[in-house]
């Protein structure tokens, strides 16, 4: 089992881990716009990087998600979707206050599918049952050709290499897992 630690203290994370090059898994999670559902992982027509927070009631993860909804949404051919456990309720109010108009913002409350399927359930500690900071890029035949599981809850992700995965997994084509670079 993997796991983060959160201000120091360590946090297990439980559920099955994914790593580069894995199909990725194709999870349907609620978006928070419309409440309606949205899949997620699996192959697409796009590139999709797929942003991970606890919560966006929270100042690292709403920071992260204004930084990606200004800077990852320019990137030609990639969907960004951002994950957490907030009631769709909660992420639309977010949005509009924050002006989150360029990513998708979902919530997978209602059975962590999302969370299990990417092993980034946190299953100890203060944030027990929600999902651990982290960043996928899922390539357009379904494959994982990025991943970062943040070591410390309350850091930011490497932004610029993220970015950048999404960016050379869009221009290599949909049959590269992103291993190969």
């Amino acid at each position: 089992m993997a796991t983060v630690t959160l201000k120091g203290n360590p946090c297990t994370l439980s559920g099955s881990e994914i790593k580069m090059g894995d199909a990725a898994p194709q999870v349907t999670l609620v978006n928070s716009k419309g409440l309606e559902d949205k899949v997620v992982g699996g192959a697409s027509d796009k590139t999709q990087l797929i942003v991970v927070v606890p919560s966006l009631d929270t100042e690292v993860c709403a920071a992260e998600t204004r930084r990606f909804n200004v800077e990852a949404a320019k990137v030609e051919g990639v969907e960004v979707i951002v994950v957490s456990m907030d009631l769709p309720f909660a992420a639309t109010r977010f949005c509009t206050t924050e002006g989150i108009d360029n990513l998708t913002v979902t919530s997978d409350f209602v059975n962590k599918s999302f969370a299990n399927a990417y092993g980034v359930l946190i299953a100890d500690g203060p944030l027990a049952g929600l999902t651990a900071r982290s960043i996928f890029v899922v390539n357009k035949d379904g494959r994982i050709a990025y991943k970062e599981i943040v070591p410390e809850i309350t850091d930011e992700p490497n932004y610029e290499a993220a970015i950048k995965g999404a960016k050379d997994t869009g221009s290599l084509g949909a049959s590269c897992c992103g291993t190969c670079q």
